[in-house]
Formats: structure tokens, sequence, C-alpha cells
């Protein structure tokens, strides 16, 4: 990491001595949205079932959210936003027994009543260093400006890793695109983020017309899946370095990614666990140590209106996890289709397909009867998590669409003695 911060320091260098950009006038720009998904899954077949399988029976569970976005131009080439966010739900099963969860909107801190908090309150400078001017339109989280298409970004404060990284335009958004958690990125990155999916940290971003570079270092939560972040940043932390390439496939636009992380924190190891107790328990071994991981993705826009997406993961899988959900290895491929071919340009089709796995650790500490985050049938018959995704959405008017989606999950939880499941999903999504 210490090879990345140097390289990404260099740009700034010539960044400052480079001509500025005519700025736009100092302003403040509002944006909002809503999002409400009901769930349903009829029974299915599950000869045993521990304190956190995914439940067995005829279950519901929704959720609702709200964002206002409020984004300011403060001047010298600085941007400053706030987001306020309102959440309710109940989570299909409690948030359990899973490790592609059906619905990306569902929070654990989630509850019967209405609960508001900020979700974001960071900066943003961009020292422009040459290239193309591209102007950038005004949305959620970014203000209209103008960029050169060679720059130095730094973003600091409170916001999503997401925000930044792994940023693939057809899979990262289940208010808009698919649900399952597995689309929202690496399934195997436990990314630093609090029970809500936000963290306190710092990034910096080379960006050219050939690639680009970002680095970060982020706060991870004081305990495993909590929602209180360790103030400490030399003490439990999460960094990420990506690489991001465009290039052409048959004439087609395409973007290559390759991740790198490092997590440091208080976590208990699966061996360690199955070597002290019976069942074994990671939270009687917690100490500070790391899990690595890694992660290649690309995206292609095979004609205007189709696009498709892959997605590898994997991480060292010999600690609990942290901060994400209990997957150690991760594919995912998806595509997304505009519906111009049968007038309806701004409908989307979507299908997509998941397989997740775990470590060798990981398997053994939950056949033992070991307890996860989110994991725990009491005994495991292995197998890779395999689901299916397919959903419709169609603009009901501008700003507003109403979504159907289909998920179909093979061995929920790993295990081949459950399942399968079939989860019906009902979206509707509105923004301004």
């Amino acid at each position: 990491m210490h090879a990345a911060v140097a390289l990404l320091a260099a740009p700034v260098l010539a960044a400052l001595q480079a001509s500025a950009i005519a700025e736009e006038e100092p302003g403040v720009e509002l944006h909002g949205q809503a999002t409400y998904v009901r769930q349903g899954k009829p029974a299915f077949d599950a000869p045993y079932s521990g304190p956190k399988s995914f439940t067995a029976e005829r279950a519901y569970g929704y959720s609702f959210t709200g964002t206002v976005f409020l984004g300011a131009r403060l001047g010298a080439g600085w941007e400053g936003y706030f987001d306020a966010e309102f959440v309710q739900g109940r989570a299909l099963s409690d948030l359990h027994g899973l490790g592609g969860f059906t619905n990306g909107e569902s929070q654990r801190t989630a509850g019967p009543y209405l609960t508001a908090y900020h979700a974001r309150a960071f900066v943003r400078r961009a020292w422009n260093i040459g290239g193309a001017i591209q102007a950038q339109g005004s949305e959620a989280d970014q203000v209209r400006t103008r960029y050169a298409a060679r720059r130095f970004v730094l973003t600091a404060g409170n916001f999503s890793v997401l925000d930044l990284f792994d940023s693939v335009d057809y899979s990262h958004d289940p208010r808009t695109q698919f649900l399952n958690w597995s689309s929202l990125t690496y399934g195997a990155w436990d990314y630093p983020a609090d029970a809500r999916g936000y963290t306190w940290g710092v990034a910096g971003e080379y960006i050219t017309e050939s690639g680009s570079v970002r680095a970060g270092h982020f706060l991870m939560p004081l305990e495993s899946n909590g929602l209180t972040l360790d103030r400490d940043f030399t003490r439990q932390y999460g960094q990420a370095l990506e690489l991001e390439r465009p290039y052409r496939l048959g004439g087609r636009k395409a973007v290559l990614r390759l991740l790198v992380f490092h997590n440091r924190v208080e976590a208990g190891a699966f061996r360690d666990a199955l070597a002290a107790s019976s069942p074994p328990d990671v939270s009687q071994v917690r100490h500070l140590q790391s899990k690595n991981g890694l992660g290649a993705g690309t995206q292609v826009e095979l004609t205007p209106e189709i696009g498709a997406y892959v997605r590898l993961g994997w991480n060292d899988g010999q600690t609990e996890t942290y901060a994400f959900t209990e997957i150690d290895r991760s594919l995912a491929s998806g595509v997304l289709v505009r519906g111009t071919r049968w007038q309806r340009a701004e409908d989307t089709l979507g299908i997509a397909g998941y397989v997740n796995g775990l470590s060798s650790a990981h398997r053994d500490y939950l056949a033992a009867g070991g307890q996860g985050f989110f994991l725990g049938d009491g005994r495991l018959n292995y197998s890779t998590e395999r689901i299916l995704e397919v959903f419709y959405s169609v603009q009901v008017r501008r700003g507003s669409a109403l979504t159907a989606d289909w998920q179909y999950i093979a061995n929920p939880g790993y295990n081949r003695d459950r399942g399968p499941a079939n989860i019906f999903n009902l979206r509707l999504h509105f923004e301004f």
C-alpha cells in the first residue's frame, strides 16, 4: 500500500502546477430518492435448521429507504456533500442463512419504525492536469462541473467505499439494478463499512484517458458487523488499491479492473476456534490479525442497448467475516438489456448468476456446529451457493420505476441438504 501512496502522490505535484479550468459558480444542488422493496418466499425442504439458518418456512420481508443528497460547489475546486437517509424494514430471515442475501437495501439496523441518520458527509477536490475538458452533469453526490481527462482526485470524509471502487456500470445499485448482495461488488471483498454500509476514510485517484489508479484507507467497525466504527486509523482499518484500464472488445467499449485489499481487525480465526472448543466459537479467540484478498472484473458494452459484466473475487478465508457477508470465493456475471427493441427504451431486463464459496477452514468451522455472524445450520453438507437472478424494470413515469425480481437459490448457506429457495421481490423506486 505504501507504493500505491507514492504512485498517487506524484501526479499531485504536477496537478498543482497545471493551468486551472474555469470553474462553475459556487452553488448548492439537491437530489433525492425513495425505494420500497417487498419480498416473499414459499417454504422449501430442509431436514434440519440451526439458529442462523435461512428460514425454511414461508416468509415475508420488506425494506424502505429514502435519501436526500445535498451537494455544493465550494470554490477553488472543492466540492462538499451531505446525505441524510431514512430507513425502515424487516429483513427476510433476519439476514441469516445466506452468503448472497436477496435484498441489497436490507440493513441489520433497520426496524419497524422509520430511523434517520446521516449517510455521507465528505469533500472532494479535483486537480486538473490536462487533456480534453469534460462536462460533468448534476446527479446524486455529484455537482455539475467540468473535469480534465487527466486529473488527480482526493475524497475524504464519511461515504461508502463502493462510491469509488468497483464501479461497474451494470451491477452496483440495488435501487435500480440487481438486488442480490452478490451483485453489489466482489462477494469475497470484506469491504470496510459499518452495519449500514458506510465508513470514514480518505482515497486518492489518478485518472487518465488510458487508465486509472485509486487507493484508500478506511475505518472498520469496533466489532464484527457493528455500527460503531473504530476511530483509531492505525489500529483497525481496511485498505484497497484498484487499477482500471479501458479497452476495446470487438470494437466495443470495455473496462478491466483489478483490486487488492488488506484488512487489519480484531477477528477470530476458524482454525483457532476449532482447536479451542467444541462447538467452536470465533468470538472467543479474537485478536488483531489480517485478511487479504483480490478481485478482477470486466464490463463490456455489447451493443448500445446491451451491457455485460463479470467479477471474480477471493480472500484468504482464515478469519471471520467482519464488515460484509460470509463469502470467501465469488463469481458473478450478468447482462442488462434496454427495452429499445420492443419500443420500451427506458425499461430494463436483467439476468445474472452468482456462485459463492467458502474456504476449507470456514467450511470445517460451520460443519462442526460453529456460528458465523450470518451463517449457522448446526452442521454442513457443503456445496457452493448458486443463485440466479432475473428482473424486469418498467418506467412508470420519468424518475420512477416498478421492478419485478425473482431469485432462485440452490444450496442456501452452502448447504446441499437445504433448499432450493425461490424469492419473489417487488421494488418501487422514485428519484429526482
